[in-house]
């Protein structure tokens, strides 16, 4: 037996942070990106805010992979406010981090009944509608994916207005993540007619107007498109779960920092190659895995399918490789320029075991092996 569930309301199109007007008198605590407070947009909502004549205060303590020791802190700084409503304003890192919070706070205090709505700024991880976050462990260079139903925003806000003034670079890299969350979910183990529904039209909308969003922070339509695309891949994950690109990123991010979507980009095309299972024998072969009938229809919904399975997974590969060229993201870790050599490969056997632990690997189409990982991450060095 399977279910499909959207608890998240969504509310979406021009003007949507006037639903914050709308909340009347109550107590918010604000969980916010620091660079939404210093650049700005947090007066996009507190002005909202006065306007419902809620009370409210900001928690801007986040940053990248937020580490446990944030959550912490904010944990601390929620209970001591005692709000009625959380919201999240920022990228994944605050999202998550304020899911966390949340959690764990409800988890101390059993008598804390906490609203939950979640306004992204960029449009990567989809965040806002899923039960995941993920927070690090800096000691031990991990990451922790975590999933648990009372971690999902009840509702969500996507507002074009917040992600005109993200720079290109970031525009790059979270767009790819969301087409990463679509292929991956769509080809997931897990999948099924919703979620692949939903995995489709994500990548439909990326083909079409990511290297727009990426080209101009002023076309309003292809940034408010992305955005919507985005909350479909993570409706999608949220219900069929991810992959391998997901699990092997997760580490790098861990390890070198690298951006997480920029990882998936990197990653993407190779891991493609590798569930498919396409070789110099195949053509041999009278049926391939399933996996690659999904790829093939990926391909379709892009315009690139080609005159067989073969070389339309080969066409898919190309483009997006040529998706990260267009966009300035390097093709190997190697022209990233952050991370020497020895260090790498130095990692490759630690990285290679927690890939298989995560929790990503596990819907993976192929089911990997040590020796795999460990090549695949050589493979993309």
């Amino acid at each position: 037996m399977k279910s499909f569930d959207i608890k998240t309301k969504i509310v979406f199109g021009e003007h949507a942070l006037d639903r914050l007007t709308q909340l009347g008198r109550t107590r918010v605590f604000i969980v916010a990106d620091p660079f939404v407070v210093t650049g700005g947009l947090i007066r996009q909502i507190t002005d909202r805010l006065n306007v419902a004549g809620a009370d409210y205060t900001v928690f801007d303590d986040v940053i990248p992979d937020p580490p446990v020791e944030k959550v912490i802190a904010g944990v601390s700084a929620l209970v001591a406010y005692r709000p009625e409503l959380m919201i999240a304003v920022g990228g994944g890192s605050a999202i998550d981090l304020a899911k966390a919070v949340r959690k764990f706070a409800t988890q101390m205090d059993t008598k804390l009944s906490l609203r939950f709505i979640a306004i992204p700024t960029t449009s990567g991880t989809g965040s806002e509608v899923t039960s995941f976050a993920v927070i690090s462990d800096p000691e031990n260079d991990r990451k922790y994916p975590l999933c648990a139903d009372d971690m999902l925003p009840e509702e969500a806000i996507l507002d074009e207005e917040l992600v005109k003034s993200v720079p290109a670079t970031i525009t790059a890299d979270t767009g790819m993540d969301v087409m990463t969350h679509a292929i991956e979910a769509y080809v997931s183990v897990n999948n099924n007619e919703f979620s692949g529904a939903l995995a489709e039209k994500s990548v439909e909308i990326c083909g079409q107007f990511l290297l727009r969003s990426y080209a101009s922070c002023e076309d309003s339509h292809a940034r408010r498109k992305m955005h919507i695309a985005s909350c479909l891949a993570g409706l999608a994950f949220n219900s069929a779960s991810l992959g391998l690109t997901h699990g092997m990123a997760h580490q790098l991010g861990a390890k070198f920092h690298i951006p997480h979507g920029r990882a998936n980009a990197i990653l993407l095309p190779t891991i493609i190659q590798y569930n498919s299972n396409i070789n110099k024998g195949s053509r041999s072969r009278k049926e391939y895995d399933p996996c690659v009938r999904k790829y093939c229809n990926v391909a379709r919904i892009l315009g690139v399918s080609n005159l067989n399975e073969i070389t339309t997974v080969h066409a898919l590969v190309a483009y997006l490789r040529f998706m990260n060229s267009e966009m300035g993201i390097p093709a190997n870790i190697r022209d990233l320029g952050s991370v020497s050599a020895a260090d790498y490969f130095a990692e490759i056997n630690d990285m290679a075991k927690a890939a298989l632990a995560d929790a990503c690997t596990a819907t993976n189409p192929r089911t990997p092996t040590f020796d795999d990982v460990v090549e695949l991450y050589k493979k993309i060095w």
